[in-house]
């Protein structure tokens, strides 16, 4: 989700509150740029050696925009260009349904499970690069095993990395 401590941050807050109607377009770039914010610390952390974690990132916002329908995905990806590419991207796949039964689903902006079905559709799409390392893990198993699963798949791939220079997405 969006670091909602910055100026930038706060902006999308209000928006995804629904305190603010914004032209998407603007959303779109605004969730880019506060991602942006980050990037000089993420890439410092990155040289010291350090293992970042994020939830969501780019593709999130790629998927969103595009669900929208009147966006194609190259167009969502070229503010993101550049940005450090992620090592693994970690799909947690949960049906609509499911997601709607979450506690608080549909609290903010784009919860409904008619788009939330739209955003799968093109997380797929955006699954099909495969300079990217996608791995889909089923978010429905009990919380033990989900963390169980993922904590292996990111050690494997730490180890897989820790010598392997920084890249930047989609370039």
């Amino acid at each position: 989700p969006p670091d909602r401590t910055t100026e930038i941050g706060q902006l999308i807050s209000s928006y995804l509150v629904r305190e603010k109607n914004l032209e998407d377009h603007t959303v779109h770039l605004l969730f880019s740029a506060n991602r942006w914010e980050h990037a000089p610390l993420m890439r410092e952390k990155l040289h010291q050696g350090i293992t970042i974690v994020v939830d969501r990132y780019a593709f999130s916002g790629v998927a969103f925009t595009s669900a929208k329908g009147n966006f194609c995905l190259d167009w969502c990806k070229q503010p993101d260009v550049g940005l450090p590419k992620p090592d693994l991207i970690l799909f947690l796949q949960l049906s609509p349904e499911e997601a709607a039964e979450r506690e608080n689903f549909g609290h903010e902006r784009y919860e409904s499970s008619s788009f939330q079905e739209k955003v799968l559709k093109s997380f797929c799409c955006l699954m099909e690069d495969k300079s990217l390392n996608w791995k889909t893990v089923d978010a429905s198993q009990p919380i033990e095993d989900l963390h169980r699963e993922i904590k292996s798949i990111a050690e494997e791939t730490m180890e897989k990395v820790q010598h392997k220079p920084l890249e930047e997405l989609w370039k």
